[in-house]
């Protein structure tokens, strides 16, 4: 059974993300009769900071972990646990100050975990959560795309670069850029989400074949 990992990283209800992320998700559910979906609300329970607590538990052997290190790295297996399960990953990500939520930052730190997400050997790092797939749905203020202005965006490097860290490098990338005339009223919501939305029926089209 097709198991799809949503998260979400808006703190806005309304947000453009968090509205591809529903489509996204109807469409994936239509292609897969048979699948299941877990949520993550990233910004409603935001995962919390790692301390040097959490560190001397992530560095002790499992074997001689004490009962307070297991409690403490808890929330941390069962975040890495959906991943493990999922075969499909979808992220709904709002570009915060160029780069990706403070509370989808914690949700990496949580799961990006030696002898868990990634190993260390002869030929360096390898990623452990292979063969999957990742949908990025990004939604930015302004343009990023191209120009000056390209060497802003920090979202999509730095996301592809983590999930290719911990071994998917199957990612795609839907983007809704120039939020911000929805502000203004420069153009309407249905016009700006027109071409993502699409693609995202597309590709849930395509990936049914």
């Amino acid at each position: 059974m097709p198991t799809l990992l949503q998260l979400d990283a808006s703190p806005l209800e309304t947000s453009v993300s968090r509205e591809l992320g529903r489509e996204f998700v109807s469409n994936w559910k239509a292609s897969h009769p048979d699948g299941s979906v877990i949520y993550r609300d990233l910004a409603h329970k935001t995962p919390a900071p790692i301390d040097q607590a959490w560190i001397g538990a992530v560095y002790t052997p499992s074997d001689q972990h004490t009962p307070d290190q297991r409690v403490l790295l808890a929330p941390s297996e069962a975040l890495i646990q959906e991943l493990e399960a999922a075969d499909e990953i979808v992220i709904g990500v709002p570009m915060h100050n160029f780069s990706i939520p403070s509370s989808l930052k914690l949700w990496i730190d949580q799961v990006v975990r030696v002898g868990r997400a990634f190993s260390y050997g002869a030929e360096g790092p390898k990623g452990l959560l292979q063969n999957k797939k990742a949908t990025l749905l990004v939604a930015s203020g302004g343009v990023y795309s191209d120009g000056p202005a390209a060497s802003l965006n920090f979202v999509e490097p730095y996301l592809r670069t983590i999930l290719g860290f911990i071994g998917i490098t199957d990612v795609r990338t839907v983007n809704v850029a120039g939020v911000s005339k929805l502000m203004s009223g420069a153009v309407d919501r249905v016009t700006l989400l027109q071409p993502a939305l699409q693609q995202i029926r597309t590709d849930a089209a395509v990936s049914a074949i």
